[in-house]
């Protein structure tokens, strides 16, 4: 995206520009679209289409006039969108595509905006907002070829699940984070929380349920705020300060990656690479972000030098948020240049006796 301001939340009219960038014409910006529905933390949930991943692209949009939101399937070499997502009775945006493809999570991102700002979009349409727990919102399934939606779990559904362990659960609005497809695309781990913006209680309980909707099950453990799904039923989290493995079916910590040593802080987003052999830990300090790659073959592991975040805060903070690419020897991460503006960068992977090309910032 191009934005014009990153110092506050966007107004619903200010557009972000959609562009590409051709890494083989010395990274050529070639402006594609814009998008209403987008915040400079979380962006427009930008998500390669894993069926079409050279041509194709989803991104979140809105209808200024109505507040709606919707996603956006484009294709490149048509140079159009090729399907919009549009659903009057419940306008949900994408949040997370299945990594083989197919379908897409979808939420209410007027919702969030108005439980947690910087997890939705500001002016967005809250369809449901007249209810705490409602029956007909929460997480959607839609079919990507057939545009077809379900509802997967609703808020109420989740609210019978936190009765006996939350009882204030009745009285508080709920709202779901961090929704994320395990690797076989048969299972969701998400966070449904409340409480943000109220005094006493605040709900943060870690679920799961399979992509049929049946398995829906409350966690006892919490693994962090930023976990990461590994093979089969394990997802990779922090306890203390250790980065763990937890096996979401049996509901206990199997294993451990690293130490607090390599890991100061566990708790910062990770990424796992597509191949499940390498995994980055992003950890901010000071005013500045640092990365840690590490080899779960071998234990080996580099620290990357300090990333400039700035100063920003909140609800524009600028995480670390590393994200690998599909051939496992590069991270994408955000960070501000030395001209002051956001930019990304790439950090570059090479296994024990290969030399980095150029400079050692590669």
């Amino acid at each position: 995206m191009e934005i014009e301001n990153i110092e506050r939340m966007p107004r619903p009219e200010e557009a972000a520009v959609v562009f590409l960038i051709d890494t083989k014409q010395d990274n050529k910006i070639i402006r594609v679209d814009k998008t209403h529905a987008w915040n400079p933390q979380q962006g427009t949930m930008f998500y390669w289409n894993p069926q079409a991943a050279d041509t194709q692209f989803f991104f979140n949009d809105r209808d200024v006039a109505t507040g709606q939101v919707f996603t956006v399937l484009y294709d490149i070499e048509k140079n159009e969108r090729v399907r919009e997502y549009r659903y009057d009775d419940t306008p949900i945006g994408n949040g997370g595509v299945a990594p083989n493809g197919g379908s897409f999570l979808g939420l209410n991102y007027g919702r969030l905006a108005r439980l947690r700002l910087v997890t939705g979009y500001p002016g967005a349409l809250d369809w449901s907002k007249d209810a705490d727990a409602p029956d007909n919102d929460g997480i959607f399934i839609v079919d990507v070829k057939t545009s077809r939606k379900r509802l997967l779990v609703s808020y109420r559904d989740l609210a019978e699940q936190l009765k006996q362990r939350v009882p204030t659960v009745e009285s508080t609005a709920l709202f779901i984070n961090h929704t994320l497809w395990n690797r076989r695309g048969d299972r969701v781990y998400f966070f449904v929380r409340g409480g943000w913006n109220q005094h006493g209680t605040r709900i943060n309980a870690p679920c799961s349920i399979h992509a049929d909707g049946t398995g829906l099950a409350l966690h006892d453990t919490h693994i962090g705020g930023h976990p990461e799904w590994a093979e089969d039923s394990l997802l990779i989290g922090r306890q203390g300060k250790r980065q763990i493995l937890y096996d979401v079916d049996r509901k206990t910590v199997v294993g451990q990656l690293g130490t607090p040593e390599i890991f100061p802080n566990p708790e910062g987003d990770i990424s796992l690479s597509p191949s499940g052999e390498w995994f980055v830990n992003g950890y901010k300090k000071g005013n500045k972000n640092y990365y840690v790659v590490y080899r779960r073959s071998d234990g080996a592991y580099a620290r990357s030098k300090g990333l400039d975040k700035g100063t920003y805060r909140g609800d524009i903070r600028i995480d670390p948020a590393p994200r690998w690419n599909r051939t496992n020897d590069a991270i994408l991460v955000p960070g501000i240049a030395k001209d002051g503006t956001r930019q990304m960068f790439v950090i570059r992977v090479f296994p024990t006796g290969e030399s980095p090309p150029g400079s050692a910032t590669d």
